[in-house]
């Protein structure tokens, strides 16, 4: 298949210390490559992938006081170069947000979009209101339930290669936390699950930029010998952070569409703690790679029983399921299903 993928333009593709959006698609990316298919890239200046790379320009996180509407700007270009080429792929992939449906209107009935955020709130009622021919592949169940069933053609969990991390020890004795420091995903609870549960806790991340006062009033004024802050983690340091620790502790508090680093966790068999939210009981399976948990008496207890699991069996359980092998077999099936049954707008 000739196979487009439009990325968002914030980071380059994968970024250095994020994680999530970006690095999905690259591993999609590269893993179609491999599969023999022509894959074209439209990303971010810097992005480093198997496929043909058009360029956009520097990445908008990049870009010194950039006005709000940058990002809008840049993707309507960009979704403008796509347009222009459309009859040159089988499938159109969209990672963007909202213009690809009507810039690719005569083409949507080839553009499958790939939601990374929540899909329950208003704006996404209005959109799909409108573009109900406009197909989207899920990243959960969670979220496809949050989707008119008209416009949800599969679901497909994310993956990162097998080799990409590997199974660790967890010798460090320490509970981790990485994610943006944010309210949705709750870096303060962490700390004091841990606490109460006697382990040290390091937490990687970024400050949400979109909500940096959490971090200096709920967070920093925890912090001390038992509780650092290690700022952004790089790909690189992800192993010796994630596989040395003794469990991964996750507890949101929003309706979570994937959660990406839980499986990064789970492939260096470190077993994860998660809040029952969105995803989370898709994702984890309960005693064997980690526990769901309600509340944070029994993230606690919890704590305690996930250090005793078996980091194999964490391992292993990652390797069934969320290997980017099994995102890229998924990928290719919803294009096929695509393919195979195109519904054609009527102008």
């Amino acid at each position: 298949m000739r196979i487009a993928q439009v990325a968002p333009l914030i980071f380059p593709v994968p970024p250095c210390d994020h994680g999530g959006t970006e690095r999905v698609v690259c591993d999609l990316t590269n893993g179609l490559v491999a599969r023999g298919h022509e894959v074209t890239l439209f990303a971010a200046d810097g992005s480093q992938t198997d496929a043909d790379l058009v360029s956009q320009g520097p990445p908008v996180a990049a870009i010194k006081d950039a006005p709000p509407s940058l990002p809008s700007a840049m993707e309507c270009v960009m979704l403008d170069q796509v347009a222009a080429r459309a009859d040159d792929f089988d499938i159109i992939h969209c990672h963007t947000e909202l213009y690809h449906a009507a810039v690719l209107r005569p083409r949507r009935h080839k553009t499958i979009m790939t939601i990374h955020w929540r899909a329950d709130q208003l704006d996404r009622q209005i959109y799909f209101d409108h573009f109900r021919d406009q197909k989207v592949v899920a990243i959960s169940k969670a979220q496809a339930a949050t989707l008119p069933a008209s416009n949800c053609l599969d679901v497909v969990h994310h993956g990162i290669p097998a080799d990409q991390l590997h199974l660790d020890d967890g010798a460090g004795g320490y509970a981790a936390f990485l994610g943006r420091m944010t309210d949705q995903k709750r870096p303060d609870l962490a700390i004091e699950i841990a606490r109460r549960a006697g382990l040290p806790v390091r937490l990687g991340g970024t400050v949400d930029v979109g909500n940096p006062d959490y971090f200096v009033t709920e967070v920093e004024p925890l912090l001390n010998e038992s509780a650092t802050y290690l700022g952004p983690i790089t790909q690189d340091q992800k192993q010796a952070f994630l596989g040395k620790a003794s469990v991964f502790v996750f507890p949101v508090d929003w309706p979570e569409p994937f959660g990406l680093v839980m499986i990064e966790a789970m492939a260096c068999g470190t077993p994860v703690v998660a809040w029952r939210n969105g995803s989370i009981e898709e994702v984890i399976d309960d005693g064997v790679s980690g526990f769901i948990v309600d509340s944070v008496e029994q993230a606690v207890r919890a704590v305690a029983l996930a250090k005793a699991l078996d980091r194999r069996d964490v391992r292993l359980a990652f390797e069934r399921r969320f290997t980017s092998a099994h995102m890229v077999d998924g990928y290719l099936r919803a294009y096929e299903t695509l393919l195979q049954k195109p519904e054609r707008l009527q102008a």
